[in-house]
Parts: structure tokens; C-alpha cells; sequence
């Protein structure tokens, strides 16, 4: 299937989008404008309730905007049949439903057919190998044979990467994939992801945390959503500032940056 966007446009654009809880008339979103383009790495930041998960589903094509307009990768959300947009996204989330007596290559395995258990029959020699590449890719080729529940919380995010890679997605979507890691495991797959943004550069991703120290060096933009609305976004070196985060999470915070990686504590 051949990608549905040109590659000079931008992965997601969103313009005026708003989302509403229908049953309260709750402002989720309120008018964000966004746009993200290929081989970019956005951080999506912001308190509890400030909307990442809601503009992640709006990016990931798994929910609609009540006003406003959202194109991924070309296609309007509302004019196509999404079925086909999303094999070209890649979702990483700690909530997936993933057979935990399943090996690491079977759990890769799946992101080829987008299903939760194996379809064996769909699978031919060059899709086995392609997931055996992919754990090579993602530092993680000895977990090809031990089952999913006997793996760490690190082991498991790399593993939820390299099977959100198999359909080969122009973005890749990540909902908080640092909770509940220990440091040894963050600081691993921090440096996955600075490996992945290395080895293939039109790949873009959003990566929803509330940590800066959550970021790798590749990160270079940022969003900071508050109630809703869009504060700042854009370059990371600008957006994440004392000032701007001070504004996000409504207490003092001061940022500092070391060899390419962020750190912030509160500023009182």
C-alpha cells in the first residue's frame, strides 16, 4: 500500500479544531492550530486534563473534531475511510492489549496485521524477518523468544515500538511511554528513540510526557496545551522555557539543558 500523502506536506495539520464532550458541552479542545512535518519530534506537554490524549487521538485518526478541520498525512478526517490511514500510523500507548504469553516476535509480529493476536496465515517469510530486524533495530533481539509477561516495563515499551514500526508508518504516536520506568530503563529507551529519529529521518513523532527529563536530543519542537488551548508551540529550544512552563502548569519552574537533554524543577 503505497503512502497516502506526498512527503513534502505535513504529517498532521490541524486548523481551528475543537472537541466537545456533547453530554456536558465540555471543552476539550478549544481552536488548536498544528502542524507537524516529516522528521520532526514533538513533545506534547501539559497538566492532567489539559487535553494530550484528546489531540493525540485527533492526530492518530481515532477521533473526530467537532468544529474545525484535521488532515494526517494528506486526507481530511471525515472525507476518507480512516481503515486505510491508519496502517500508516504507528501508536505506542502502556495500555495496549498485547497476549502476554506471547514471545517478543510474535508481539511484533502483529503490528503487520494490526491485531491483537497472531494471524499466522498472514504472515510470509519476508514479514518474519522484517520483525526480527526490527527487535535488532530497537536493541532488543534477545527478547525474540521470551513471552511478553516476563519482560520488564522497559523491555515491553521497545517491543510496542518495534511493533508499531512493522507497517512501516510515515508517524509515530506515543502515549506516555516512560510511566512507571525505572531510570536504568527510561535512560534505555530514551536512547532507542534518539537511535530511531538517527536511522530513519522522515519519520515523524509525538511523544505525550510529563517529564522533560523524559525527552531525548532529538527532540526539536514542542507543544504546551493548557484547559485546552494551545499555549506555545515550535521550536523546542523556545518553547520550553522557564516562562512558558511557568505559564503551562501555573507554578514557578525553572529549565536547564545539558548536552542536548532537559531538566526541570519548580523554581520556588
Amino acid at each position: 500500500m503505497s503512502a497516502p500523502a506526498e512527503s513534502t506536506g505535513p504529517v498532521i495539520a490541524l486548523r481551528g479544531a475543537s472537541v466537545r464532550r456533547f453530554t456536558t458541552d465540555q471543552v476539550i479542545l478549544d481552536s488548536v492550530d498544528w502542524q507537524v512535518r516529516h522528521g520532526e519530534h514533538w513533545a506534547l506537554l501539559g497538566a492532567n486534563g489539559a487535553g494530550k490524549t484528546s489531540l493525540l487521538r485527533l492526530a492518530g485518526a481515532l477521533a473526530h473534531p467537532t468544529t474545525g478541520t484535521v488532515e494526517v498525512l494528506g486526507k481530511r478526517l471525515g472525507s476518507f475511510d480512516v481503515r486505510e490511514l491508519r496502517a500508516h500510523l504507528g501508536h505506542v500507548s502502556g495500555g495496549q492489549q498485547v497476549p502476554l504469553d506471547a514471545t517478543g516476535h510474535t508481539v511484533v509480529l502483529t503490528g503487520a496485521s494490526g491485531t491483537v493476536q497472531p494471524l499466522w496465515r498472514t504472515y510470509d517469510d519476508a514479514t518474519r524477518e522484517l520483525a526480527h530486524a526490527l527487535l535488532a533495530e530497537l536493541d532488543c533481539k534477545e527478547l525474540a523468544d521470551r513471552p511478553f509477561r516476563v519482560c520488564s516495563g522497559g523491555q515491553r515499551a521497545r517491543l510496542l515500538i518495534a511493533r508499531a514500526l512493522m507497517p512501516s508508518p510515515s508517524l509515530l504516536l506515543l502515549d506516555e511511554p516512560f510511566n512507571a520506568l525505572d531510570l536504568p530503563s527510561r535512560e534505555d529507551l530514551i536512547d532507542t528513540m534518539y537511535q530511531l529519529a538517527q536511522n530513519r529521518p522522515e519519520l515523524a513523532t509525538v511523544t505525550v510526557t510529563h517529564h522533560l527529563e523524559e525527552l531525548s536530543e532529538a527532540t526539536s519542537h514542542a507543544l504546551l496545551l493548557r484547559e485546552g488551548r494551545v499555549q506555545a508551540a515550535g521550536d523546542a529550544g523556545e518553547v520550553l522555557t522557564d516562562a512558558e512552563l511557568t505559564r503551562c502548569f501555573g507554578r514557578p519552574i525553572l529549565v536547564s539543558r545539558t548536552h542536548g537533554r532537559w531538566q526541570a524543577r519548580s523554581g520556588r
